[in-house]
């Protein structure tokens, strides 16, 4: 073996390349993207002693395994999740020595959706305006994994050592999303907004890296009309015919023509990519 990198032995239902995205380009038709939990993403990469924006792998449910070309230092974390290097037990949410040739397998989320794997010098296949992270609604970024891909790694730097606790909230039981109303609050009834308010909404298995889809009481409308395409931000609670609120998230579109009811505060958007189907989910109204 030679060179840097790993070989994907099992993809698993869907696993990207990720980093902290690429904001600022909205104007041209472009999202973020990036990891959908930036704090799971941030402390893996601290954990092998990367910078906390270097690319990782974010798996989706049921993980994955890749081949270590090279021996490096992987950290997994996110989802809590059995991790496995040749077969045998190894640490959750800490650094581990792989040597060349070693498989690390990463396994299905016990709570929680994503994991995300860091490896000692970051993933680093070919940037895109600024970005190495996978885009799947515009296609930009590198495909997701396939069986056989191999990712190029960066140098190692210097490694922390072991942490006991990480720092790391954890998948909810239950979901809060503070909600901050606007822009287009006036097109829904005042039995709408207390209905946001005060009702309980599911997350949807319709759910993906695009919106956290809700099952739950429809939003009555007050205005009816077709409303112009407009531009979309980070955490818009867009609310489509059926009346079910649609929370976006990293891989939403920059443009829409349904009305926005709200806006949630990216501090909670973490949590949210972390909530299973079925998890109970609240929008508390914020100034």
């Amino acid at each position: 073996m030679t060179g840097r990198g790993v070989a994907v032995v099992r993809p698993g239902a869907l696993t990207t390349v990720q980093d902290l995205g690429r904001p600022g380009y909205a104007h041209l038709g472009v999202v973020r993207s990036g990891a959908l939990d930036p704090a799971a993403v941030r402390l893996v990469n601290r954990l092998v002693g990367n910078a906390e924006g270097a690319a990782a792998l974010e798996t989706t449910v049921d993980g994955c395994a890749v081949r270590a070309r090279c021996a490096v230092t992987v950290a997994v974390g996110g989802a809590p999740c059995p991790v496995r290097v040749d077969g045998r037990p190894a640490a959750w949410g800490t650094a581990v020595r792989v040597a060349a040739g070693s498989v690390v397998e990463v396994g299905t989320a016990v709570r929680g959706l994503r994991a995300y794997v860091a490896f000692g010098g970051g993933i680093e296949v070919e940037p895109v305006l600024g970005s190495r992270s996978t885009d799947l609604l515009s296609g930009l970024g590198p495909a997701p994994l396939a069986r056989g891909a191999v990712l190029p790694l960066g140098a190692e730097t210097a490694v922390r050592g072991p942490v006991d606790a990480p720092p790391w909230p954890g998948p909810p039981d239950a979901l809060v999303l503070r909600v901050r109303l606007g822009p287009r609050d006036d097109w829904f009834t005042p039995g709408a907004l207390r209905t946001l308010a005060t009702r309980a909404y599911r997350v949807s298995p319709a759910s993906n890296r695009i919106g956290l889809r809700l099952e739950g009481p429809a939003l009555e409308r007050a205005v009816t009309g077709e409303l112009a395409s407009e531009g979309m931000v980070l955490g818009a609670v867009q609310v489509p015919p059926d009346g079910r609120p649609v929370v976006f998230l990293a891989d939403h579109p920059t443009t829409g023509g349904y009305p926005v009811v709200g806006v949630v505060r990216e501090a909670d958007l973490g949590a949210a990519a972390q909530a299973v189907p079925g998890t109970a989910v609240r929008f508390v109204p914020v100034r």
